[in-house]
């Protein structure tokens, strides 16, 4: 991964619409981004009919419907994303899916052939399919919201464990020892990436805290951020911050009927954000203090030399009143003015003319 990789995250965006997702799939290619990714769960497998809706789903869908009405609308039949995924190789952009449930994350890796599987911030607790995912081998990239430090390591023993291909019956202890073996840690690398995430929509900025992305990277592995914030400023500002996977929701349209939607951006803002991040991954550089070569010809015009404040004569003594500094910066550097203090001219220099170095 040589460059931030963008996820466009189509989420539930397509409101149950195969043509909305697929015309999510272009918006997110010609926005720019590496990925598109959409979500798969079966709803009577993920939520209890009694389970409520989310302060912001209840806000943007109403309070009538229980949560699981309001995903029975917006799951994507299997055959609808075996398409999409065809249709995203077909034009250039990675797909990835949001698995929620373990019967869809099976599907995913053996039914699609999904190399990489994306996790959200609700996962991070749940043993069986993180486990599930590390013992297939494919990559996974981790949402973190909600979780404090030792979640994330307790977590990272799990897929230590699985990654390392241990065979002793699962159990939480089991992970906390895998944790500990630095063959089994090591096991994760180039397989898992950390995502830094604040788990509401929108999230304030003042709450998103990016430098707990400083924390994650204690991990030794790829860190980057999932966005939520509204605008784009927070994402790239995370990639200023070291952020090397960057994920934001996008919509075709903010005024849609949905839970996202109004926390999502519009193609034209999602494009700005790429265009950023580019700029700003191009600015970090390789962090060594040089010039740049584009002032490397500015430096004889804006940096200045010692200069005769006055006419002198060959033999004269350089003192305060006959020696100053002015541009250009072609002659003897000002870091020797007192140096040259107290020695004797070495030949005759008119007002202004710059000291042979």
């Amino acid at each position: 991964m040589t460059s931030v990789y963008v996820i466009a995250e189509a989420g539930v965006n397509h409101n149950g619409s195969e043509d909305l997702a697929r015309q999510l799939v272009d918006a997110a290619k010609a926005v720019g981004a590496d990925a598109v990714k959409f979500q798969s769960f079966k709803p009577e497998a993920l939520v209890s009919r009694h389970a409520p809706k989310a302060d912001y789903q209840q806000q943007t869908t109403g309070k009538d419907e229980s949560q699981l009405r309001m995903l029975q609308k917006l799951a994507l039949p299997e055959g609808v994303q075996q398409a999409l995924k065809d249709y995203c190789g077909q034009i250039g952009i990675d797909f990835l899916s949001s698995p929620f449930d373990l019967d869809s994350a099976r599907w995913l890796l053996d039914g699609l052939g999904m190399d990489t599987i994306k996790l959200g911030s609700g996962e991070i607790t749940n043993a069986p399919l993180l486990l599930e995912i590390a013992r297939s081998g494919a990559r996974l990239i981790l949402s973190t919201g909600m979780s404090r430090l030792g979640e994330v390591e307790e977590a990272l023993g799990v897929l230590a464990y699985g990654y390392s291909g241990q065979t002793a019956p699962p159990s939480r202890r089991a992970f906390a020892a895998a944790w500990t073996e630095a063959e089994a840690r090591a096991a994760l690398r180039g397989k898992v990436s950390l995502l830094h995430c604040v788990t509401e929509y929108p999230s304030p900025p003042g709450q998103v805290n990016l430098r707990a992305m400083d924390a994650l990277a204690a991990f030794g592995l790829p860190v980057g951020y999932s966005d939520h914030t509204p605008g784009i400023a927070v994402p790239i500002a995370a990639v200023a911050r070291g952020a090397r996977i960057v994920e934001k929701h996008l919509t075709l349209d903010q005024n849609l009927p949905g839970p996202d939607h109004k926390a999502s951006l519009a193609p034209a803002e999602f494009a700005a954000m790429v265009a950023g991040i580019r700029e700003v991954e191009q600015a970090l550089g390789d962090g060594v203090k040089v010039p740049a070569p584009c002032e490397l010809r500015n430096a004889p015009v804006a940096r200045k030399s010692l200069v005769a404040a006055r006419p002198l004569r060959l033999g004269e003594v350089f003192d305060a009143a006959n020696l100053t500094v002015k541009r250009p910066g072609s002659g003897r550097s000002p870091m020797d003015y007192w140096d040259v203090l107290g020695t004797a001219a070495g030949r005759d220099y008119g007002d202004d003319e710059v000291i042979d170095p």
